[in-house]
């Protein structure tokens, strides 16, 4: 389904469709056929029932409008999705009405539902994050040897590689979808407790149902209903926040280097993407844009579901009718960064010339911690430092290389020869464990990519 326009900006259309109203209510039917299922199965309600129960679930049978409006009045869907099914049953089978919803409560519709959503959301994001990793990973190795500014507080500093940085996003990212993997796999597991959570309208079977309905949905049984102990979705709400920020990370470099005056890698364009509506030279960084719009949202959306954890007792009054749209905004706005961040690492175009003439444009003034390392071995680092940061003011100040100024300086010369200071400004003799640390950062990634894929055998 397409997105809402005032949502466009904050998420994707496969995530829109995802917690769209036809989504949410096909989820909770689901719930209510599973449970008729397994009952039957275990002899509780007749087989019968659970088939006129299941015929009757017909998304298309309910009025929708209808069921948000009494939702409101109700304060869970629950309750009135129950009462419409019911009355589709009722309408066609009489005795079998009377078996809808047996032993549950409406907060184990509502969450069972979430998390089947949830389900179906984790293979969504993580084909984007696997498409993220692949391109960063080919990019990192593309671009080992090539050399840039580092760059601290948004100022000129040592060379670092396009590898090395390209290895340090794909390392963020890896850790960022094992923190989430994980946390799917903690959350999806089925809520069924019924009033207060020990299924006492089902006797001594409950915990029996329990497995039977887990395994007919596809679901993780829990070791006990969790209606108030929101922690695996708390758990999954945080690590959304985090990858995000790793996305909104990498979102912010790439637009940095964008920038007019830095020129050193675009996202790639066309189709209507990262235009101006008055100014046709302009190549916009829409992806990061929405990639750190989604970043910058995520703070507030993940303390607003842990402000929601705080419920009473057995069954918690606003926790819980709290949550739905947290979770849905967190979901969309983690899946729309993939997307997004997806799109620009496969198709991010580098202009390595405009590197090597960024690294050239500082009159070799980030090399001065270099100078002031050989000169500290013999003038001890306090009267290196005093010589080397004279130096680059003159350099700078009269725009002069930083080495043909200390080539003037007699304590200078005194112990770097004319060969030492025209080598002082090569870029790759000044990246110290660059290769080291982009090797290992990529290695890792692609050993927990080889050890967690489906295929992978411990």
């Amino acid at each position: 389904m397409p997105v809402r326009l005032i949502d466009s900006l904050a998420s994707t259309e496969p995530f829109a469709e995802l917690f769209s109203d036809a989504s949410v209510l096909r989820a909770m039917l689901d719930f209510e056929v599973a449970l008729a299922r397994a009952e039957s199965r275990l002899g509780i309600i007749p087989v019968a029932a659970a088939e006129a129960i299941a015929a009757a679930a017909d998304p298309n049978a309910f009025d929708i409008a209808d069921l948000s409006r009494n939702t409101l009045r109700a304060g869970t869907p629950g309750i009135p999705l129950v009462k419409a099914l019911t009355e589709i049953v009722r309408s066609k089978d009489e005795a079998a009405a009377g078996f809808v919803h047996w032993g549950a409560t409406s907060q184990d519709v509502s969450d069972t539902a979430l998390i089947l959503i949830l389900k179906r959301a984790q293979p969504l994001l993580d084909a984007d994050l696997v498409r993220t990793e692949g391109a960063l990973h080919t990019l990192s190795e593309k671009h080992k040897n090539t050399t840039m500014l580092g760059r601290t507080l948004l100022q000129a500093a040592p060379p670092v590689t396009l590898g090395l940085k390209a290895a340090g996003w794909l390392g963020a990212l890896r850790r960022g979808r094992e923190r989430l993997n994980q946390a799917f796999a903690d959350a999806l597991v089925l809520q069924f407790g019924g009033a207060v959570g020990t299924l006492a309208a089902l006797g001594d079977r409950g915990a029996v149902v329990a497995q039977e309905l887990a395994a007919e949905l596809k679901l993780a049984c829990p070791d006990a209903p969790w209606h108030t102990h929101r922690d695996r979705l708390a758990a999954l709400m945080c690590a959304c926040g985090v990858l995000t920020g790793s996305l909104g990370k990498i979102a912010r470099d790439i637009s940095l280097l964008m920038q007019n005056e830095v020129g050193e890698a675009a996202e790639p364009g066309g189709g209507g993407r990262g235009g101006s509506s008055t100014m046709p030279h302009k190549r916009n960084p829409i992806g990061c844009a929405v990639t750190l719009a989604a970043a910058n949202r995520m703070p507030g959306l993940v303390s607003s579901y842990l402000s929601s954890m705080v419920q009473e007792h057995e069954r918690g009054v606003g926790g819980i009718q709290s949550e739905w749209p947290t979770v849905a905004v967190v979901m969309q706005a983690t899946g729309l960064a993939a997307a997004s961040i997806a799109e620009i690492a496969e198709g991010l175009s580098v202009d390595t010339s405009r590197m090597r003439g960024n690294l050239d444009a500082n009159h070799g003034t980030i090399y001065a911690e270099k100078a002031m390392i050989q000169l500290a071995v013999k003038l001890g680092r306090d009267k290196a430092q005093r010589l080397v940061e004279e130096a680059a003011r003159q350099a700078i100040e009269h725009n002069r290389p930083l080495a043909e100024v200390l080539a003037e300086m007699p304590e200078v010369t005194k112990h770097l020869d004319r060969a030492a200071l025209r080598q002082l400004a090569v870029a790759e003799d000044y990246l110290g464990s660059a290769e080291f640390f982009r090797s290992r950062l990529v290695e890792t990634a692609r050993a927990d990519a080889t050890h967690h894929r489906p295929d992978a055998k411990d």
